[in-house]
């Protein structure tokens, strides 16, 4: 459990769900604040940016990479889409004013260190950072509140972020993650969840999706994931690497008003509970006289069995054990067995 502002963050808290505008903005603090606009008229609570500052960030080697949900190269799409520092703050400014948190996540020391003059609440570390262990110490030596998604990572290559997390005593998050943009049904994996709570106690847990559907995220909740993270955007037309795996307003609303209701779902026990007594009467058998019983006759199979209602003195569950019992008076046909009709 961690607080992001006043938002306690936890297993025994509503989750988070996190709009991630990422840079389906493309590059326009026009349409960036557009996408918290609409994220906020969902009800959205909390909005996750992606800080890039190319030259920190990536060597001229990138130009040569193109991802496969794309056609540019990954260099040349980061520098489109980044917002210089003044319209980042500007951004910021305009969702904490809509009584918003504004997180970011930043690929690279300088981007880090722009966070940390904005003095973002906590940061959010990527996948493809979850093995960047240099970054992660320059991070968590900030002291702020982590949460890292684990895509394209193993228990083995996470152990070592978290030990350095923990060097620092900062409080942490894991989201399991499929960067596959979008991810089939099939690879997203929502058991991994139990995996990084079983192997991460001290972690709270969640999942940053990016499949085409909420459906995975009402899933990881139901599961007892503590975040939920997807992309957000106003219209799933726009172009953009991202925007195959983005919900949009309508779809955010659904995922909030799911999550709630699933998080008081979900409980943490199977026992009767209390106002279940009122159905128990007419749902449950009583054992009852299925012919006339004489008095001193056994109790068999053949004149005994369970029916409704379950008000009688001896329930369905008691059939063997008033099997063979005698009776001390005459007992109706299709009457309840009472105490007082046994020796």
């Amino acid at each position: 459990m961690f607080k992001l502002g006043s938002r306690v963050v936890g297993l025994n808290n509503y989750p988070l769900i996190i709009a991630e505008l990422g840079i389906n903005h493309n590059g326009s603090l026009k349409k960036a604040i557009n996408l918290v606009d609409k994220a906020f008229k969902a009800g959205a609570e909390i909005i996750k940016h992606q800080t890039h500052i190319v030259e920190d960030e990536m060597s001229l080697e990138a130009k040569k990479i193109i991802p496969s949900h794309t056609k540019e190269n990954i260099f040349d799409i980061i520098k489109k889409c980044s917002l210089s520092e003044k319209d980042e703050f500007k951004l910021m400014e305009h969702t904490k004013k809509k009584g918003m948190i504004f997180i970011s996540t930043p690929f690279s020391r300088m981007a880090v260190d722009r966070l940390v003059k904005f003095k973002v609440p906590a940061f959010k570390i990527g996948s493809g950072e979850c093995n960047n262990y240099p970054l992660i110490e320059y991070i968590a030596k900030h002291k702020k509140p982590i949460i890292l998604s684990t895509g394209m990572n193993t228990i083995e290559t996470i152990k070592p972020a978290v030990k350095i997390i923990r060097k620092y005593n900062v409080p942490f998050a894991l989201l399991h993650c499929t960067n596959i943009y979008p991810t089939p049904t099939k690879l997203i994996r929502l058991n991994a969840i139990n995996i990084l709570k079983k192997k991460f106690p001290d972690a709270v847990v969640g999942l940053s999706d990016h499949s085409k559907t909420i459906f995975p995220c009402l899933g990881a909740i139901s599961l007892g994931a503590s975040i939920v993270e997807k992309h957000f955007t106003d219209n799933k037309k726009n172009n953009g690497p991202d925007i195959s795996a983005s919900m949009d307003e309508e779809e955010l609303k659904m995922l909030l008003k799911g999550s709630r209701e699933i998080f008081d779902a979900r409980g943490d026990t199977k026992k009767a509970v209390g106002d279940e007594k009122y159905t128990s009467r007419f749902a449950f058998a009583s054992l009852v006289a299925t012919e006339e019983i004489k008095k001193n006759e056994i109790i068999t199979k053949k004149n005994c069995f369970p029916k409704r209602p379950g008000t009688g003195d001896f329930l369905a569950k008691d059939y063997k054990y008033i099997l063979g019992k005698k009776t001390n008076r005459r007992i109706k046909k299709n009457t309840l067995i009472k105490k007082k009709d046994l020796l």
